[in-house]
């Protein structure tokens, strides 16, 4: 099941209480309640191809003088769906702690497969590091994030630096790292889909990004629910488990009530509660030098 479609089950209920049987889109009835009237939103090419965009989440209310923190998220759909416009709660969410939000669309299964779909992700943060000082960012603040699949793609950018290479990036320019729910170590696949997207199996140790830790990788946030039933939390904790015997700074954050989707939908505005998703994220972010 996709992140989206799963988020829409979860919202359902509230989604007919609100649209009183109207046809629409329960992720659209949630951003249709996240209030836009405190961040900037554009859109920006950071390709030639028509998922190569991104939305940047600018806050009004900050301090011109002082450049803020980047955060780029990477939405989730099993590497084969999501649209960035599903996840304004995030750019919502994120940009009202006074960070600038990137969320860019990338391409996915069927159009690609594994490696080539780590291929836009890191495009785009290099778009990042070149351009967002144009919107007030700080590339030296510069913070990868994701839910699920696209957890899977933030944390691969900052462990294995080929792929940031490939755009003249290092991982020594992504201060942190931040990963919701993601799956980090999740050899055997399971289904033949799995193994279409990742490939031959004798290379399919390449997709895992447990497998590139070592030394002095950027400081990482990695949240878990532990009734997760789609990403075993097992993922988290033997990822956070590597990269603390390996000397990195590493948090680990269970969440002993959190399915898969709490993880990300969490962060809505109408669905926050008193999680501190997000505060955690925030925290984070702030403690980075």
């Amino acid at each position: 099941m996709t992140v989206k479609k799963s988020l829409q089950r979860m919202l359902g209920v509230m989604a007919i209480a609100v649209t009183s049987g109207v046809g629409c889109s329960p992720v659209k009835t949630l951003n249709a309640l996240i209030p836009d009237s405190a961040y900037q939103l554009s859109t920006v090419a950071y390709g030639t191809l028509p998922r190569q965009q991104l939305d940047i989440y600018v806050p009004k209310q900050r301090d011109p003088a002082t450049p803020a923190p980047v955060v780029v998220f990477y939405y989730g759909g099993s590497w084969e769906s999501g649209e960035r416009a599903d996840y304004k709660f995030v750019g919502e969410a994120l940009s009202s702690q006074g960070f600038i939000v990137v969320i860019p669309d990338y391409r996915v299964y069927p159009d690609v497969l594994f490696p080539a779909f780590m291929q836009d992700p890191a495009l785009a943060a290099k778009w990042v590091s070149t351009g967002i000082q144009q919107f007030g960012g700080d590339p030296a603040r510069l913070f990868l994030a994701g839910h699920s699949a696209g957890a899977h793609i933030a944390v691969m950018l900052s462990v294995n630096p080929d792929y940031l290479a490939m755009v003249d990036m290092r991982t020594q320019q992504i201060r942190g790292t931040i990963g919701l729910a993601g799956p980090y170590d999740f050899l055997p696949l399971k289904t033949q889909r799995l193994n279409t997207i990742f490939g031959a199996a004798e290379e399919q140790w390449r997709s895992q990004p447990i497998n590139f830790v070592g030394e002095s990788h950027p400081p990482m946030l990695l949240m878990v629910g532990m009734k997760d039933g789609t990403v075993w939390p097992r993922n988290s904790i033997r990822m956070a488990a590597k990269l603390k015997a390996q000397g990195n700074a590493v948090q680990l954050v269970e969440y002993a009530d959190y399915g898969h989707i709490d993880m990300v939908a969490r962060l809505a505005k109408p669905l926050r509660g008193d999680s501190t998703l997000l505060e955690e994220i925030s925290r984070f972010v702030r403690a980075q030098p």
